[in-house]
């Protein structure tokens, strides 16, 4: 059994790409620690429990209706209800790290010092290091100062969420709105033009010329992209969550946790 600290953000979780690897990492018998920069309940981004969300960009209907019900059956229970902020665990205490996407990941991840410094310590630590869609931007800025302070991913192969599949174009508006929002959980009432940062290219320029973004656009539910480096699990999309879980579960069983 691995003790394993699961990072989602407070501005809006995509629900899928926290549910499916929570439930994977639950379902083979590890101890998970949720975690988040305010220390409140991670509320999924709204359109993300939404089952006739239809994305305009990729021109697809992206949540099936039993994660639906699995998100907001989670969303109603207590199981994501007492998370720890951030600044309140220890890496040494924990045998691997794993952070959920969602377009508030932008907002709370990217520059958080205290998401930095687990990150940090469980790559110098050799622990498993997991992120998934735009939380592998909490990876991009990540700086290593024992490498002339290069990102963390530099020289690796990472996945990134596609440039071509970014809510980016004229009049594009996005906010910020929580499926179960409460007066001391709402979140943020911030709009932003599409997606903060391109994701893809930032990727890019992180892992340096020895390194790979791997920026798969036919990605699907039938043919996810998930990959693993030595210390890290990436995946692209919602698609992938799914297969994300499930990889991060056999890396930690490879492992022999």
């Amino acid at each position: 059994m691995a003790r394993v600290l699961v990072a989602a953000t407070n501005y809006g979780t995509w629900a899928e790409e926290l549910q499916a690897q929570w439930d994977a990492l639950k379902r083979a018998g590890h101890e998970v620690t949720l975690i988040t920069p305010q220390g409140k309940k991670p509320l999924p981004f709204a359109i993300s429990i939404d089952p006739t969300f239809y994305d305009p960009i990729q021109k697809v209907t992206v949540n099936p209706a039993d994660v639906c019900d699995r998100c907001k059956e989670l969303v109603a229970s207590d199981e994501w209800a007492y998370p720890k902020k951030f600044s309140e665990v220890n890496m040494d205490d924990y045998d691997a790290i794993t952070m959920a996407g969602g377009p508030g990941v932008t907002l709370d991840f990217c520059n958080s010092w205290e998401l930095h410094q687990l990150i940090l310590k469980a790559i110098k630590q050799n622990k498993v290091v997991g992120a998934l869609c735009y939380s592998v931007a909490a990876l991009v800025f990540c700086r290593d100062p024992e490498n002339d302070y290069k990102s963390v991913i530099y020289g690796h192969k990472i996945t990134a969420h596609p440039r071509a599949w970014d809510f980016y174009g004229p009049g594009m508006a996005m906010d910020y709105k929580l499926y179960g929002a409460t007066a001391d959980n709402a979140g943020t009432d911030v709009v932003t033009p599409g997606f903060i940062i391109p994701l893809e290219d930032l990727v890019r320029d992180a892992v340096g010329p020895n390194g790979a973004c791997i920026a798969r656009v036919n990605a699907n539910r039938e043919s996810p992209q998930v990959y693993y480096d030595g210390t890290f699990v990436t995946g692209t999309s919602v698609e992938s969550s799914i297969a994300f879980g499930d990889l991060l579960v056999k890396v930690l069983r490879e492992r022999g946790l």
